[in-house]
């Protein structure tokens, strides 16, 4: 069983937030309000599902863990969930980074 790594919400808040300002800064999005728990992924930010996956990979990269249960934030009763809201990914980050890696 590995070790459970130290991560608080700020530290989780910020990863997100410089993964995100990674992944669109040289997008033309018309958003500039800022990235904030508020913010969605598709709406705001012009996700497509490819960018989802990049964004997973990145985040498993950022923490190194790919054992978390992405299914549990992008499926809502076996369908994809229509938009993701910045707050759900810090959420779902913040319960499942706690857990010991597999």
């Amino acid at each position: 069983m590995g070790a459970v790594a130290k991560y608080d919400a700020e530290s989780i808040r910020q990863e997100l937030v410089a993964i995100l300002e990674d992944m669109t800064s040289d997008w033309e999005v018309d958003y500039d309000g800022g990235i904030g728990p508020d913010t969605r992924l598709i709406a705001d930010l012009a996700f497509e599902s490819i960018d989802v996956v990049h964004l997973i990979v990145a985040i498993e990269e950022r923490f190194q863990r790919n054992d978390l249960p992405f299914e549990k934030l992008l499926m809502d009763s076996g369908r994809y969930v229509d938009e993701i809201h910045v707050s759900e990914v810090l959420e779902f980050l913040s319960q499942h980074l706690r857990e010991p890696a597999d």
